[in-house]
């Protein structure tokens, strides 16, 4: 829970923190907001990150060393669940409630889960040993560019880093992904004699890649398959061609990022020294 969570509702009379961190720190309203949302004030000795926060006689203090040139941006690695969206699109925004009406009944959202759904503080993973403490901020602005299936699971980023964005975006063509592929039945690497002749055939204009079976028994044999550039649908058309049925998909590694012992469902920090 936030620590402002923690402190009792205020009432909507005072002013808007904002503005008394306009005046403690003769600054403009923007800056104000900025330090608030970097967690830079307290109210009552209680971290408030919301510009909005109404106060009157509780006493505000700036922390003494903040500095808004060290607010970096922040990249977020998220482990997907199968069965949602790599968060591509944005989430929808939702309708101001217009003066003299009542909201209208919360429904039920249409269509597929959106992996942005899951970029909340309830999500951080308990196990980010990045360092990187965690604003609010932290959770907006963040682009995607990197697309997975949607019956995948695994690594999805999202960034504030333009410089991390256009990398992923730019320079995509000769980042390698290295995926997971969970078939059924034992496979041998006989059973991937098709997949390498369609490799050699020029007519089939196949991007370069690399499969081997990973562990095979009766039940379930895992395959890994790494390749430069986003190729979607390579994975099921590689085991169609050798008829295997795919059980699971997932992407463990971007780059020279991995996914490693993240959990399901939940997101970490890029850690400082990570580079996709």
């Amino acid at each position: 829970m936030n620590s402002s969570q923690n402190m009792a509702q205020r009432p909507s009379e005072g002013e808007r923190l904002s503005k008394r961190v306009m005046q403690l720190r003769d600054c403009s309203r923007r800056e104000a907001e900025q330090y608030i949302e970097a967690g830079f004030v307290r109210v009552d000795g209680v971290v408030v990150q919301e510009p909005q926060f109404r106060v009157s006689q509780q006493k505000v203090a700036l922390d003494a060393h903040a500095s808004l040139p060290n607010l970096l941006p922040v990249t977020l690695i998220v482990n997907k669940p199968a069965g949602w969206t790599d968060g591509l699109t944005p989430l929808p925004v939702a309708r101001p409630v217009q003066p003299g009406r009542k909201p209208e009944p919360a429904r039920p959202a249409k269509g597929p889960q959106n992996v942005r759904q899951l970029l909340t503080p309830e999500h951080h993973s308990k196990h980010d040993h990045s360092g990187v403490r965690f604003l609010k901020s932290h959770l907006t602005k963040l682009d995607a560019s990197v697309p997975l299936e949607y019956e995948a699971s695994g690594l999805v980023a999202f960034t504030q880093d333009f410089r991390v964005q256009r990398k992923l975006m730019e320079d995509m063509a000769f980042i390698e992904q290295e995926l997971m592929v969970d078939v059924r039945g034992e496979v041998t690497p006989e059973a991937l004699r098709p997949i390498e002749r369609a490799m050699r055939d020029e007519r089939l204009r196949l991007p370069d890649f690399k499969i081997s079976v990973g562990s095979a028994n009766p039940g379930r044999s895992k395959l890994r398959l790494a390749v430069k550039g986003s190729h979607l649908g390579l994975a099921v058309y590689l085991c169609e061609l050798s008829g295997l049925e795919i059980l699971a998909l997932r992407r463990i590694r971007l780059g020279r990022v991995s996914l490693g012992d993240l959990e399901e469902g939940a997101w970490r920090y890029l850690a400082e020294g990570e580079r996709f």
